[in-house]
């Protein structure tokens, strides 16, 4: 994880500690002809500063995704005792006219404009079984390395939910969501999803995209009438620190009679989600705050940025093959 920061209020940034740099060669042996290296040539680098103003450039491609961020919370409609979601999901971005994969003339992760009309793509969050076990086996892994005590960073915790959704259209057509405890059957919340805003970022160099969603959870009234769609949810839940990764196996079905009968839709989904909406309001309303202290101004990008680098370890880790 990153540990440095940048002001928001100006283009004038506190130096950032030095930090070890490491690419994907930084866990394999990097063999170096010695006979080509003279025997009084000093080969060991020394210590190096981060620029020549002993700062680190801005990182564009977190920024932006901060300013989205933050752009749809302090913008959101307000609603009592609203929740605000910050997720990202791993998918595909598929041509709508062909339903193949978007290609782009670029060579390394790209964030798209949004509604932007000359790129027609869909998001498509589906991925094979194969993909949810090697998922499931990498995260039970991590989770147990984790709890060593030579571990780099704190230890996840794990949890196994069984929910049930189920979908209510209201009086003005809106998508009502009851979420109910699958063994016992207890009502866990009735909420209103509203979409605010998304990012797609197209990975060439990997076998999956992602999907970075704000949106707001409004608490609501149980709504009457029968449910229009219900999903069942299996889910593995892995919390690190504010972060929770959801492994997600989904059974979808129609609410409606049919002869024969339409099985059951079956998707695997992953995505890393912000725990704590406090915490998201907290520190967005702190940002770029000349009245706040350092740390505060720069807690909400900071927060973003392991957001964002925990999105790019998961699609990193993706098999090739998305759907096989």
């Amino acid at each position: 994880m990153s540990d440095d920061s940048h002001s928001q209020s100006d283009d004038k940034e506190s130096p950032p500690l030095k930090r070890a740099r490491h690419d994907d060669q930084s866990f394999e042996a990097t063999k170096v002809n010695q006979s080509s290296v003279p025997s009084t040539m000093n080969t060991s680098l020394p210590p190096l500063s981060l620029s020549i103003l002993g700062v680190e450039p801005l990182d564009e491609f977190i920024r932006e995704i901060a300013d989205f961020v933050h752009h749809m919370i302090v913008t959101r409609p307000v609603y009592p005792d609203a929740k605000i979601e910050v997720e990202a999901k791993l998918g595909v971005l598929r041509d709508r006219t062909s339903g193949q994969r978007m290609v782009l003339p670029v060579l390394v992760e790209t964030i798209l404009i949004p509604n932007l009309n000359e790129v027609d793509v869909r998001f498509e969050s589906n991925m094979s079984l194969n993909q949810h076990r090697h998922f499931n086996n990498m995260l039970n892994d991590l989770k147990r390395i984790s709890s060593q005590p030579s571990h780099p960073t704190s230890p996840l915790e794990y949890t196994h939910v069984k929910v049930v959704d189920s979908f209510y259209l209201s009086e003005d057509r809106e998508k009502i969501r009851v979420t109910r405890e699958e063994k016992s059957n207890t009502v866990l919340e009735i909420t209103r999803k509203i979409r605010l805003g998304n990012l797609n970022i197209f990975s060439p160099k990997r076998a999956a995209d992602w999907r970075v969603s704000v949106s707001l959870e409004v608490p609501v009234p149980h709504p009457v009438g029968s449910p229009t769609h219900i999903r069942r949810k299996d889910r593995i839940c892995y919390s690190h620190e504010e972060f929770n990764i959801d492994l997600t196996q989904v059974h979808s079905s129609n609410n409606t009679t049919s002869n024969p009968p339409v099985p059951p839709q079956i998707f695997h989904e992953l995505e890393v989600e912000i725990a704590r909406s406090a915490l998201l309001l907290s520190t967005a309303s702190k940002r770029g705050d000349p009245n706040a202290s350092e740390i505060d101004r720069n807690a909400f990008d900071e927060l973003i940025r392991s957001f964002v680098n925990n999105a790019r370890i998961l699609v990193k880790n993706a098999n090739d093959g998305w759907h096989t």
